[in-house]
């Protein structure tokens, strides 16, 4: 059935789809009640006191630059998307909303979110120039331009210097990526196990899909249309990752799949390398031990992983004349340097734009290394592949993958069991790339 079949109720509706409800938008956003005309509203994820303070902090760049009252919506991460959903649904959506890029296409896709390519060309003050080109890729659907990138990094290897030096072992380069070989010969020399461990990661997709690039597989073909996941690359990625778990042990044991945290693995001290973000800077200072960050390691394709990243767009339901003119404006202080400054000193991630690079500062003393991968000067990475019903894609892989880490199904047996349905979703993107084509959005 058509995602925007008219015989759906608003609560079926909300139930089929994985993001529900985005669909709608164009049709209901700004017909509620809210804060009054003229105020700068925005919404965003926030999940501690470290990160109110920065949109708080923004909140006021905003009324300061903008010269009217800035009204943010702050969500726990875990529970925005879906909270975004029903302000789409019930007109209450903000005049800018964040979105994670892996969701820009679902969005983008049902019309929720306007294309902005129309307002760029009209402001001869505002140019897309000045943001990395993966930001710009991640923010971008279907030849049009659907956000302004916020935050943009690739995934590295954070690393506990003193359980190196504690063993007597060299530091890794901080510029060469090392290779697989040596990253697993490493993890297996720093384990003791019921004490120490060499690695730790997230068992989840988003954590296997950079394994996966460098080997130079991937989740889906170049057409989206079938999963690759059983090609050769892919599998042999996926499995160099749950030998680490299951055959290596060179893991921390996984108490909880659902809960399991890299990060607090890490900041326990015992863990020598842990797969992240600079996204981490900021709860990884934390630490009570010397640590650093180095590029990810290089498989049979190089060192190549995920590269993530964040951006702010504008709801379709959005009305043109000076609710749109206000929403632009918005935006663009939002993503402004001055803004992303902010930030970037925070230490929350790297921002979107060069200009703004500079302000995310050491330490750790090698964080420098993030604009570098950015900007092709070291190592390289890979824009985050999704479609644009990746929340379903996800959720499909979170259920059966996640157990080949605790050795209860082997990797071919998961991937076998998975790829039909994973081809059944690929169709459904395709169908959705149409509708949106035809659509002309």
């Amino acid at each position: 059935m058509p995602i925007h079949s008219p015989t759906l109720s608003r609560r079926s509706f909300l139930a089929r789809t994985g993001l529900a409800g985005a669909g709608l938008a164009a049709g209901l956003a700004g017909c509620s009640s809210g804060p009054p005309q003229g105020t700068a509203t925005w919404s965003m994820w926030s999940s501690s006191a470290a990160e109110k303070k920065v949109w708080q902090d923004f909140g006021k760049y905003v009324e300061n630059q903008l010269k009217v009252r800035s009204v943010a919506t702050l969500t726990p991460s875990t529970g925005y998307p879906t909270k975004l959903d029903l302000q789409l649904v019930s007109g209450t959506a903000s005049l800018v909303t964040a979105l994670n890029g892996t969701l820009i296409p679902t969005y983008a896709a049902r019309g929720a979110h306007r294309p902005l390519d129309d307002l760029i060309a009209a402001d001869p003050d505002f140019t897309l120039d000045d943001f990395y080109p993966t930001s710009r890729r991640i923010s971008s659907f279907n030849g049009k331009t659907y956000a302004i990138g916020f935050d943009v990094a690739p995934t590295v290897m954070y690393y506990n210097k003193d359980l190196l030096k504690k063993q007597g072992i060299p530091l890794p380069s901080r510029t060469e990526p090392m290779s697989w070989a040596t990253f697993r010969d490493l993890a297996k020399q720093l384990t003791t196990p019921g004490q120490q461990y060499g690695f730790t990661c997230a068992p989840a997709i988003d954590d296997l899909v950079s394994w996966i690039y460098c080997a130079g597989g991937n989740v889906m073909n170049d057409a989206a249309d079938r999963s690759i996941l059983g090609d050769p690359e892919a599998m042999a990625a996926l499995q160099f990752v749950i030998d680490l778990f299951v055959k290596d042990k060179v893991t921390p044991p996984i108490k909880n799949l659902v809960t399991e945290s890299s990060l607090s693995n890490f900041l326990q001290g015992n863990v020598a390398f842990m797969q992240n973000g600079p996204w981490q800077v900021v709860n990884a200072r934390k630490a009570k031990f010397d640590w650093d960050i180095i590029p990810f390691p290089a498989g049979a394709a190089g060192s190549t992983p995920r590269v993530s990243g964040s951006s702010f767009a504008i709801p379709s339901g959005v009305r043109e004349g000076a609710q749109l003119d206000l929403a632009w404006k918005l935006l663009k202080t939002l993503t402004s340097t001055g803004a992303l400054d902010i930030y970037a000193k925070a230490g929350r991630n790297n921002p979107a734009r060069l200009s703004a690079g500079s302000a995310f500062q050491p330490p750790p003393d090698n964080l420098g290394i993030v604009q570098q991968i950015l900007a092709g000067k070291v190592a390289g990475g890979h824009a985050f592949d999704v479609t644009t019903n990746w929340n379903q894609v996800k959720q499909l892989l979170g259920q059966d993958l996640p157990r080949t880490f605790l050795g209860q199904v082997s990797v071919p047996d998961a991937i076998n069991g998975l790829t039909p349905r994973l081809d059944v979703l690929m169709r459904q993107h395709q169908d959705n790339l149409r509708q949106a084509t035809a659509r002309k959005g």
